[in-house]
């Protein structure tokens, strides 16, 4: 594994880092009092503003490749690039790279018709338009997503889809045009992972209810515009579906890989800023006569800080290198360990961060609770680490199976009486009986 950027990767590196300096961190408290002023269902001034500086210089979806109108970077290239933009909450949108839109773009470009790229994909890669993702449901466990309950029955040449739907992010935003639903058109296959479809939804459609926006611990729009959205005899055309008729699963799992990686390269790059703010926090600070950066507790917590981000930015990019090399099926078990690594690290990271900031580590000036709020919202958002750490432990059982254990020395049953007696501290034998003394 080769993890060198290649020359074109820190030009952009290096741009974006300078219009984070330019742009994104002078400009974050006006994004901050633009939301809470706002509230959710606003459009923000400052995104709109530092958007067209971001296209102008070049800086717009990096996260796709050259034919499905990106800048051509793989996983691996891209990693870095998504670290610098996860230092802020204010700046993946700017570059047309946040969540759900870069999903959803993957997703059309990847599984979509022609005609269905260009009235969504095209206005979308623009910029001129914003998406959603509507699968999670209040009323079952949706961590298994084939619990999914909502409806989708064909009527003549169209569809029509009833369901309610929460942490539908994007919901509020009045720029959002288009949601991608997941619900069930053949609930009674046998072969549960056949049951789903999904469907290109517009948001204009009658019977689609936008029922409220909903806080992540008590943030509203930042650090994600969720929302909780009703769907009432929506009847949208046969030609909004995506690939086909029960497809809609493997389109969930093909679309949350890369979605999956993404989040956690943008934490490794906020859990790098709170761990600088942490060092300049314990400098400045003087209490009881030293500075916190004095004391052994608060440099055992930098030092802790330091191993796990490099850690979890170690395993993120052979996640990456392992997509690209091996596809995202392949390298499932890497995607699902950083997915569980990553939000745990950046909540530790980040709340030793506000434990030093005191008082004002829990209010917004210094941005951390809604950096705290994002780490544990991805604790759960794109499948929680128990349903991750489940699949690890299965296909760490069964990469075992096949295993010599004489070539491994790996025997897990117990040692046999003969050999336990022969083992150091056993009972010797009497002469000539066989039996110990």
């Amino acid at each position: 594994m080769d993890f060198e950027l290649p020359g074109k990767v820190q030009d952009l590196q290096a741009r974006l880092q300078d219009f984070m300096a330019a742009y994104v961190y002078p400009n974050e408290r006006r994004y901050m009092a633009q939301a809470e002023a706002l509230g959710p269902w606003a459009v923000y001034p400052i995104i709109d503003e530092l958007k067209a500086k971001a296209r102008m210089a070049g800086l717009w979806n990096l996260f796709l490749p050259h034919h499905e109108g990106g800048a051509g970077l793989t996983n691996l290239e891209y990693a870095p690039l998504c670290e610098v933009m996860g230092r802020s909450h204010l700046a993946p949108e700017l570059f047309n790279c946040s969540a759900p839109d870069t999903g959803n773009m993957e997703t059309i470009a990847r599984y979509g018709t022609p005609e269905q790229k260009k009235a969504w994909l095209e206005p979308l890669l623009a910029g001129e338009i914003r998406s959603a993702f509507a699968m999670t449901e209040p009323l079952v466990a949706s961590s298994d997503a084939t619990n999914i309950e909502s409806a989708i029955v064909r009527d003549g040449d169209d569809y029509v889809i009833n369901g309610r739907k929460w942490y539908t992010t994007n919901a509020t935003d009045p720029r959002c045009a288009i949601i991608i639903f997941m619900g069930k058109t053949d609930p009674a296959n046998p072969d549960r992972h056949k049951q789903q479809s999904m469907f290109l939804v517009p948001m204009d459609t009658p019977g689609v209810e936008v029922i409220r926006a909903l806080p992540v611990l008590g943030f509203y729009g930042v650090p994600d515009r969720a929302a909780e959205v009703l769907f009432t005899n929506v009847r949208v055309p046969a030609s909004n579906m995506l690939l086909g008729e029960g497809r809609g699963f493997e389109i969930a799992q093909g679309r949350l890989g890369p979605g999956r990686i993404h989040h956690c390269m943008r934490l490794v790059g906020l859990a790098e800023r709170a761990l600088e703010l942490l060092c300049r926090r314990a400098e400045l600070r003087t209490p009881f006569g030293k500075p916190l950066s004095e004391n052994a507790v608060t440099l055992e917590r930098i030092a802790e800080s330091r191993i796990m981000i490099e850690q979890c930015r170690l395993l993120t990019l052979k996640a990456a290198w392992a997509m690209d090399r091996f596809g995202n099926k392949v390298a499932r078990q890497e995607i699902a360990m950083i997915k569980v690594a990553a939000p745990k690290m950046a909540c530790q990271v980040i709340d030793w961060t506000m434990q030093a900031f005191g008082g004002g580590g829990v209010n917004t000036d210094y941005f951390l609770g809604s950096a705290y709020a994002t780490a544990r919202l991805l604790r759960i958002a794109d499948g929680p680490d128990e349903v991750h750490a489940a699949q690890i432990g299965r296909t760490e059982l069964k990469s075992h199976r096949n295993t010599d254990p004489a070539r491994s020395g790996t025997l897990a049953t117990p040692l046999s009486l003969e050999t336990a007696r022969q083992m150091p501290g056993g009972r010797p034998l009497r002469p000539g009986t066989g039996s110990a003394s």
